[in-house]
């Protein structure tokens, strides 16, 4: 068979976004014995010991109790297809309400295949035609660029200000849009301890961005994967829980907070649709529509032992999370720890945020740290990090890199943390 040209396929293929998550894992696979600080995966040890089973009978006993189901029918229903809706909705719209004062039906909730593909579904359904665009906080989360673009959506990067998003730039983008016949249609964000930068919008910022969002009549499409991690006491409101104009689209991942394997996401999505017969229902149930032709349903097994983990902590998502968070932020304070001690004394005009929660933190230097000089890195020192470039949208980011806390032991943030002080001291200190 004659080859097909990469050029013939669609222009995703040759985008480099697409690249830069099996990049990370090529390269760790390569260097099996560095320390590595580029994955931002949730520690193991919270999964060495998963009693699958048991939470799947505890999400049975929940069916039979709840529902009226009998164990034969509930076991049944977890072997089907199921609803593209998702089975756990319930249970979720309850942990929301609980948690973050977020109030919602269960109507208004999605059970997706991670929050990816939550993204895919939103963008799909929100971008219209090609005058709407997306702007996205940069340095971004690289799935939302990658869906981005898979979608042949066109978006505008907005730069982080001192509160993690430059607000007058996002005015501005607006204004420009629209004199070019365009508009910003949603803006995505992660409000809370943000990957790759780490950083954190304030309560003020929080008001501001949905005063913009309804004065320029765009949606919020608000990522919370890591707001469970702040400290007790320092928690902020979602922007979720903040909004009264219902801008703001919310999508989380159950990867941090249960068990990254089972793949289990939501998105809540209330915004009322009107249809041409003047009914009226959320969004929720145009993502419901189009999910069955992406992934038809998400696993009602897999979604049983989320289920049944929620239930195992009072349908609290706080309390679930609990434990997890205090070992992030221990290795965050290693982490940041270690660099004071190692790095401070070093190179200088090496510099870095100190977030207080979340998985990274973002390193600058004063020369590019591009691949060749993480393949030294890797071979020579036996430390690895990821690129911070690649999580830019305007080519920017070329002196600067992400360092991952989540996956370590404390041995090895203080082990590597020694080798990436050592690196820098020989390879960008002059």
């Amino acid at each position: 068979m004659t080859a097909l040209p990469l050029a013939s396929l669609h222009g995703s293929l040759r985008d480099p976004v697409l690249g830069s998550i099996s990049f990370l894992n090529e390269i760790m696979t390569r260097f099996p014995d560095a320390i590595s600080f580029a994955p931002g995966a949730p520690h193991l040890t919270f999964v060495s010991d998963l009693d699958i089973a048991g939470h799947v009978d505890r999400f049975l006993d929940h069916l039979c109790t709840t529902r009226g189901y009998d164990r034969d029918r509930a076991r049944r229903l977890l072997c089907e297809y199921g609803p593209s809706r998702g089975l756990i909705n319930e249970l979720v719209a309850d942990a929301l309400r609980m948690d973050y004062s977020i109030d919602v039906p269960p109507r208004a909730v999605v059970i997706t295949v991670g929050a990816q593909e939550a993204m895919f579904l939103v963008l799909r359904a929100l971008f219209h035609s090609a005058d709407d665009l997306l702007a996205i906080v940069s340095p971004c989360f690289a799935g939302i660029a990658g869906a981005a673009r898979l979608l042949d959506i066109g978006v505008v990067p907005v730069a982080e200000g001192t509160h993690g998003i430059d607000v007058d730039q996002l005015s501005r983008a607006c204004r420009d849009a629209r004199a070019g016949g365009r508009r910003v249609r949603a803006l995505y964000v992660i409000p809370d301890f943000s990957n790759p930068a780490g950083t954190r919008l304030d309560l003020a910022m929080r008001r501001e961005l949905l005063e913009l969002a309804d004065r320029e009549d765009f949606l919020v499409l608000e990522d919370n994967a890591y707001g469970f991690t702040a400290a007790p006491g320092t928690e902020l409101p979602t922007l979720k829980a903040l909004d009264r104009a219902s801008r703001v689209i919310y999508l989380a991942t159950f990867a941090k907070v249960c068990v990254p394997g089972a793949r289990v996401g939501f998105v809540v999505a209330d915004q009322p649709v009107r249809a041409a017969d003047g009914s009226v229902q959320p969004l929720a149930d145009n993502l419901a529509a189009l999910k069955t032709m992406v992934t038809v349903n998400t696993s009602p097994i897999c979604q049983a032992v989320i289920g049944g983990m929620l239930l195992e902590h009072g349908g609290s998502l706080a309390a679930l999370g609990r434990e997890k968070a205090g070992l992030y932020r221990r290795n965050m304070k290693l982490l940041l720890n270690s660099l004071d001690r190692h790095v401070r004394p070093g190179p200088a005009r090496v510099r870095w945020n100190h977030p207080a929660g979340g998985f990274f933190v973002r390193v600058f230097l004063p020369a590019p740290a591009d691949i060749t000089l993480l393949e030294r890195s890797a071979s020579e020192y036996g430390v690895l990090w990821t690129p911070m470039s690649q999580f830019h949208l305007d080519g920017a980011g070329d002196r600067a890199l992400r360092l991952s806390c989540s996956y370590l032991e404390p041995w090895q943030i203080e082990t590597g943390i020694g080798r990436f002080a050592e690196f820098l001291r020989r390879e960008v200190g002059t």
